[in-house]
Order: C-alpha cells, then structure tokens, then sequence
C-alpha cells in the first residue's frame, strides 16, 4: 500500500500572477496528454496560450513545451464538471466561442477556440485553436476525472449535455439514502496509478472528495467479472458496515453502483499490519508493539462482538494502520464474510482465510464469535514469530484441527513465556475452552505497564479514550509508585467510549 500523495498546488483559488511563473514542476512519469491549447476564464475574459500538460494528478499549464516554468496547476480533484459551452457565454468571446468549459468551486475555465474558418489549417491545430483539438482534450480530461471507467467519445457527447455521463446510485452509508442518477465521478476523483491493494474481482485505489479535499480508498468491482456469491458478500460487508461506526473499525463513507461496476468509497489508511510485519527487522515485531496493536484489535472484536457480529477473516491483511507511526492507531476492515451471530448461536457457512481459520470451520462444524479468538492467536504467533504456527510441509488442515503447532527455540527463546501462554489459550481446538475478549484483555502478557502507558500516550494524542477505562488508572498510578516508576501526570481524562454503550 503507497503512501499518501500530495499535490503542489499554488494559489489554487484564483489565476496566477505574473510573478508566478517562477515556480516549477518536475515533468510527470505518468503524462497522459500534451499540447498547446488556448483558455480564458470566468475571472479574466482575456484568452491565454500554455503549454498543457495533463497526468493522473493534476492538469498543468507551463509556459513553453521544454522548460518547467508553469501558470497554473489544476489538480483533478478538484474539477467538479466538464461541460459543453452555453450559447450566453460564447457571445461573450464574439465569432470564436470556446468548446468546452472545466468547473471548479472558485472558477470556470473556457478552453478552446472553434474558429470554424480555419477548422483544418494544421498551424491552428498546433496552436491549440479549432474544435477538433478541443475534443481531444475534453475527452483526455474526462477520462482523467474517471480513469477506471469506460468514457463514450467526446463526438457522441458533443450533443448530449450531460445526459452522456454513466449514471450511477449513490448510497449514502450514513443516513441509509439512495440518491439516484449520481456519477461517482462528479463526486469522487480516483487515482488509477494509486494502487491500494487488489483482488480476483476488484482493485482498491486512493481517491480524492473533490469538495472538501478529503483523501479516501475506493474499491472498484467489476460486476461482469464477479459471481453471485462475492456479490452478496460486498453488500453484507456494506449492510454490516453501515450500522458499525468505532474508532477500531474502518469507516465506510458510501457505495456507488452502475449497471457494470460497483464502487465502495472508505477512508484511507496507511497501511496494513501484515507491511508492518514484513518491513520490520527480522520480519517479526517486538513485543511491545505487538501489544499494543493487538489491544487494539481486541477492543475493536469487543465492539462487534457485543452488536453479535463475527468478522470471521481476521488477518493481518484485513488489519489496517491508520499512519507510519512506530504505535499506529488500528482499524479492522474487510467484513465480507462478516456473519450475524449470537452468544449462543452457531453458524455453518464456509468462511475466512484457511491458514487463520479455527478447525470447527474446517470441519464444517457449527462456529460463534471464538472462531475470532482462534484468528487473534494465529496474528500474535505471526507477529511475534514472523511464521505461521503450522509446518508447511504438512497438511495445514490437519495441524489446525490437531492443534499441532510448535515454538522453535529461534525465535521463541526470547519471547516471554506469557505471551506464549496466550497464544496456547488462544489456538485451543475446543471453542469452551478458547478464551473470549475479556479473559485476552485480560491476560498478564496484556496487562501491562508499558502498554498501558503506550495506549493512554496514544489516547491523549487523540483526545478520545476508547482504549484503557479511566477505572485502571489509580491501578496503575500504584503499581507505578510501588516499583518507582515514572507515572505522567500530563494525560487527558477524555471521556471512555466505553461508559456510551453497556459492553458485556
């Protein structure tokens, strides 16, 4: 998963004064169309000439076709509309009206001149003058603006207004609204050379609100290419999303629908702790980060677990990280094969990543919310270890149901015992016996000091506690005094999100 991108943007709500074409940009990688073109806008009638270059960013004008030097930069952001010119505004430009006009929340960019006399002259052309030019840019510019979609020829839009555009649902997640007939790309931009993370039916990519300027992921689906079964899954992992909002769980902003794609638009995050893993010396974590993050988890499975929800695919993948930080905040994600379940209840449909699934799954027997706990223990073996409990050259179905898992001396010499411990209680084959939420939270290799510290640093950084409970602190105010430990004195008591809803 990429890092955030940002762009240069320079006095982005209005035209550049001379003195701006001293700033420079480095030539995109990713240039997706180049030439002359002519433009004049809705704060100053006079027609300019520029060099445009447009890539998957931004659309930029530079004063020559060599040199760096650029007038503007527009990034594709925060384009709302491209239309076709109306009559009131090409009478203002006399015999040569413009050919099609780019809307943004502080201006109106009329680009083009259709000079019809001289409609063929490839000097004209060359100098970004004549309607044929302009087409091909109005339809470069619209495919930019919604690059993962077919676009209809600019020609077979000329004459429809915006009855051209592929029209699409909007579900609003939170307040449950359909709007209909709402492009997704009037809304949304969406990064194409941002590449998230993919799948067998779908690609995630970093996107853009163009209005409030707030970066999101947005998960593409091709319907054509999608079976029944994974599509019933996306609208469970939306239907459960919809009526989930904590901080541990991925915030799910909207989905859009076409007749040939689905687009499920999320908050974007950093990472995943799987990359966590891997990038990490030896590719393993040390035990304090790996506390740390999986308290969060727990206090995340906590929460769904009291709404009887099962996320049943818990991985590191499904994981995410919401910054680089060495102690990230985590949100889980991905409730595609998210069930409905009771305390008391059993569920028997097929579920969930094989080498993170609980046996009773494996067997086909009933499963409740433990098949969680089992996953919980496979990620802090995986964290710890940076390998899987089970012997690859065997039968994983057969290791999991036996439980047939070992701790080698490298690297377990020199992970403490308690933390073994949990995993054993964890990756237990007979569901009474794995332990639930509350006995891992806790657990000994969880309560502790430093971790306690790390959380409520963490907490107060955020101004909200929904992590520790205020009731552990004169706890731990002790503990520190007895063992003459630092206690700080500077935390915030933020209000528990706990004390808002009766956990069990």
């Amino acid at each position: 998963m990429q890092a955030f991108h940002f762009f240069i943007s320079l006095n982005k709500r209005g035209e550049f004064s001379q003195s701006s074409i001293k700033h420079t940009k480095r030539r995109s990688s990713t240039v997706v169309k180049e030439g002359w073109m002519v433009h004049y806008t809705s704060r100053d009638n006079l027609r300019k000439r520029h060099y445009w270059r447009l890539d998957s960013k931004s659309l930029s004008l530079f004063q020559n076709d060599t040199g760096a030097k650029f007038y503007k930069e527009i990034p594709l952001s925060e384009i709302l509309q491209v239309e076709q010119p109306r009559d009131y505004r090409n009478l203002a430009q006399g015999s040569n009206p413009h050919c099609f006009e780019i809307i943004t929340a502080t201006m109106v960019y009329y680009v083009g001149e259709n000079n019809s006399s001289h409609y063929h002259s490839p000097a004209l052309a060359a100098s970004g003058v004549g309607m044929e030019v302009a087409q091909g840019w109005e339809k470069a510019i619209r495919q930019a603006l919604m690059p993962v979609t077919p676009q209809p020829s600019v020609a077979s839009a000329v004459g429809q207004g915006k009855d051209h555009k592929e029209l699409s649902i909007s579900i609003s997640v939170s307040n449950c609204q359909i709007q209909e007939n709402v492009d997704i790309a009037s809304v949304y931009q969406i990064f194409s050379d941002e590449v998230l993370g993919s799948g067998q039916f779908g690609i995630v990519y970093g996107g853009k609100h163009r209005k409030s300027g707030r970066d999101v992921a947005i998960k593409v689906i091709d319907k054509m290419r999608f079976p029944t079964k994974q599509e019933s899954q996306l609208r469970n992992e939306v239907a459960i999303l919809q009526n989930l909002h904590h901080p541990g769980i991925v915030n799910l902003e909207c989905m859009f629908e076409t007749p040939e794609r689905v687009f499920v638009v999320m908050e974007k995050l950093h990472g995943d702790m799987l990359e966590m893993i891997l990038s990490s010396e030896k590719s393993k974590l040390p035990e304090r980060i790996t506390k740390f993050l999986v308290t969060q988890i727990l206090v995340a499975l906590r929460h769904l677990h009291f709404k009887n929800i099962v996320h049943c695919d818990l991985k590191p993948e499904n994981v995410l990280l919401a910054s680089a930080e060495p102690f990230p905040q985590v949100k889980l994600c991905d409730f595609g094969f998210a069930r409905i379940i009771g305390e008391k209840s059993f569920r028997r449909s097929v579920v969930g990543t094989p080498a993170y699934l609980a046996p009773e799954v494996l067997r086909s027997k009933g499963y409740n919310r433990s098949l969680d706990m089992w996953s919980v223990g496979v990620i802090v073996y995986v964290s710890l270890s940076g390998t899987f409990p089970f012997n690859e050259d065997e039968d994983i179905n057969d290791q999991i149901q036996n439980a047939a898992f070992m701790y080698p001396p490298t690297p377990w010499k020199d992970i403490s015992t308690e933390a073994t411990d949990l995993i054993n209680n964890l990756l237990q084959v007979k569901m009474r016996k794995r332990y639930s939420v509350d006995k891992c939270l806790s657990h000994p290799w969880l309560q502790d000091y430093q971790t306690w510290l790390d959380l409520r640093e963490f907490e107060t950084r955020r101004g909200e506690r929904y992590i520790t409970h205020e009731s552990d602190d004169a706890r731990w105010e002790e503990y520190a005094d007895e063992h003459s430990l630092v206690y700080p004195k500077h935390f915030i008591m933020a209000p528990n999100l706990d004390d808002m809803e009766e956990d069990p």
